[in-house]
């Protein structure tokens, strides 16, 4: 059985210095997890409509969504899940939203790590 296609989602941006500073954090899961691709839910491709589109003409119709959200909003709450609606649908796949990563307290340490790098490099 293959892996879920796993989408790391983004909310996108019409400015690609934004995409590009989620691409970059998204760059070690991308090369440690088969099947990892980075979605834009607007404004900015690959949508999750063409990473969905390119998993299932692979095969794969399971997918787990990771939302790269702090919280879940009213993007998270409504318009994310009438999208993987209407995506399941259309492609026919299995669509599994996850929380978002803002509600794991593995972040929490994340950015305290940061905080704490950020203190020892201030300047005396």
């Amino acid at each position: 059985m293959n892996s879920p296609c796993i989408i790391l989602l983004a909310h996108g941006s019409s400015d690609k210095r934004w995409c590009e500073t989620f691409e970059k954090l998204a760059e070690p899961t991308l090369n440690s997890i088969d099947n990892a691709h980075i979605a834009y839910m607007e404004l900015a491709e690959p949508s999750m409509d063409t990473v969905i589109g390119e998993a299932v003409g692979r095969g794969n119709k399971d997918v787990v969504i990771v939302p790269l959200f702090l919280a879940a909003g009213r993007h998270l709450r409504k318009d994310v899940p009438a999208m993987i609606a209407e995506l399941e649908k259309t492609h026919g796949a299995r669509i599994r939203l996850a929380p978002p990563i803002g509600e794991n307290p593995l972040l929490g340490e994340a950015i305290r790590d940061v905080v704490m790098l950020q203190l020892e490099q201030a300047p005396a």
